[in-house]
């Protein structure tokens, strides 16, 4: 993860994917959790062919986020006890898309990081993570029900 370029990530790799995908289906959704959720949200702002994201607990620096190109629904999931993604920058995102009139919907739930992730047990070198299984499937039939609202 250290040594990824998340800008070419987004606008170069995740963006030639997308526009192959669109060459096979009408719509394209796009999807991350923690890295994959901050390259969610860059490819959201570099690749317009994307008719939908969601974001699972992940975001990069918000000076990297130009909300204003982000054209595509958007639904994020956050732990209000993530050490990582902490609820202050959660709400600092929402005011940078509120002033951008970028339509999301966010969900916040009373979780640690990686609460969907069935390996998060909360130990080891990520004591900070921790699966919760009700969350989770709270969080997977929202985002199932909000591509199939966007995608068909």
């Amino acid at each position: 993860m250290s040594g990824l370029d998340f800008g070419d990530a987004a606008s170069q790799d995740i963006r030639g994917a997308v526009q192959f995908l669109k060459t096979r289906a009408a719509k394209v959704g796009l999807t991350g959790f923690c890295m994959g959720g901050a390259l969610t949200l860059l490819a959201l702002t570099q690749s317009p062919e994307i008719d939908a994201g969601v974001v699972w607990y992940g975001c990069p620096p918000l000076a990297y986020i130009d909300a204003g190109k982000i054209k595509a629904p958007l639904m994020g999931h956050w732990g209000t006890q993530d050490e990582f993604f902490k609820i202050d920058m959660v709400d600092a995102l929402q005011d940078k898309l509120d002033g951008a009139g970028v339509h999301y919907e966010f969900h916040r739930y009373l979780a640690h990081h990686a609460f969907a992730n069935e390996t998060a047990l909360g130990t080891g070198r990520l004591p900070a993570t921790q699966y919760d299984p009700l969350w989770a499937q709270m969080a997977w039939d929202r985002s199932l029900r909000f591509f199939g609202r966007h995608l068909g």
